[in-house]
């Protein structure tokens, strides 16, 4: 029932499955053209009575971190639900492992996700995560594109 979320190579526009359980369904794709090193764990694979899942993620960026902002763009059953963007990286008092990777080197990270500030409503969800060099979200470092396909209502 409980599911391990993996993967190594993440290949543009192949969608990889990571994981399915009785209440939950999750993959991804790569949103640009060129694959990256990149592997993402998560446990347990459900909904049901988990506030916290255990994430650990692996990826080697083709650019040094110095500024990072992450925009989460996320759609329920077709229709936009949530827009927010996050400064993780500034070059100045940084509090996250990612900030200062240099291009080429292994960052690994593992975090807890809080899952019980959000009830998911039963339905299908794109979430767009992208992360970005620069303010302007000119310069973009990683996209990703999660599908989320939660069966069973949490409430």
């Amino acid at each position: 029932m409980f599911g391990l979320l993996f993967f190594i190579l993440f290949t543009p526009g192949v969608s990889e499955f990571i994981c399915t359980s009785s209440d939950l369904e999750m993959s991804y794709t790569v949103c640009g053209s060129t694959a990256h090193a990149f592997t993402f764990n998560l446990t347990p694979c459900s909904m049901v009575n988990k506030s916290v899942w255990k994430a650990a993620l692996t990826w080697i960026p083709r650019s040094d971190i110095h500024f990072l902002k992450v925009v989460f763009h996320v759609w329920y059953d077709g229709a936009k639900a949530l827009l927010w963007k996050e400064l993780l990286c500034s070059g100045a008092d940084d509090e996250y492992s990612v900030c200062g990777t240099l291009k080429g080197e292994t960052l690994a990270s593992a975090f807890d996700i809080k899952g019980s500030r959000i009830k998911f409503p039963k339905g299908n969800y794109s979430i767009i995560v992208q992360g970005f060099a620069d303010d302007s979200e000119n310069n973009m470092l990683i996209c990703l594109n999660f599908t989320m396909i939660v069966k069973q209502d949490a409430f």
